[in-house]
């Protein structure tokens, strides 16, 4: 491969991706994304739009998906640090209902392919963090869901230790769990 390493998780099609950073005493270059770099690694899709969000310690945002219209989506960590999730949400999967997470940050410059099927989310451990991600399909709010973030169903562990108060939007606080909802990918 080219700049990058990818490490494929114990859930099919989610990869964690470790660029090349090439640094001296200026500071430092890394590519975040090169087509055929992926491609080679299995990972052959198109972006059609980016985001970017500014957060403070304790915003927890997730674990949302779209139905129809499912995103994949490659995330990183300009600033600060996450603890970044993808829940299996593919009903014929081994793993369905599974997760899988990483940290996520300025300094371990780590990137998280979330594939089109999961449900995605992530919580703040740094002060702040600008969480920045590339989409496979784009926003449409009308198929938009969330899946409650301690669901006992799923049983993510957040790394809540040193986190005052889990901070959620209004959508998230009134999240379903998996059980209760009709999802089919």
């Amino acid at each position: 491969m080219g700049q990058f390493k990818f490490t494929e998780t114990e859930i099919d099609g989610v990869f964690i991706i470790e660029p090349a950073v090439f640094g001296d005493h200026r500071g430092y270059f890394m590519e975040t994304y090169n087509y055929e770099d992926f491609k080679k690694a299995g990972l052959d899709m198109v972006f059609v739009q980016d985001n970017q969000s500014k957060s403070k310690k304790g915003v927890l945002r997730g674990l949302h998906f779209q139905n129809p219209h499912s995103q994949g989506k490659l995330v990183r960590v300009i600033s600060g640090k996450v603890f970044d999730v993808a829940v299996d949400l593919r009903k014929n999967s081994k793993t369905y209902g599974k997760w899988t997470g990483e940290i996520l940050s300025a300094e371990n410059k780590k990137q998280f392919y979330v594939p089109q099927g999961f449900a995605h989310g992530f919580l703040v451990l740094s002060e702040e963090a600008e969480f920045v991600y590339k989409c496979t399909d784009f926003y449409h709010p009308e198929c938009e869901g969330s899946i409650l973030w301690n669901d006992p169903q799923i049983g993510i562990e957040w790394p809540v230790e040193g986190i005052d108060e889990i901070l959620l939007s209004e959508k998230d606080k009134n999240a379903k769990s998996l059980k209760d909802m009709k999802i089919e990918f």
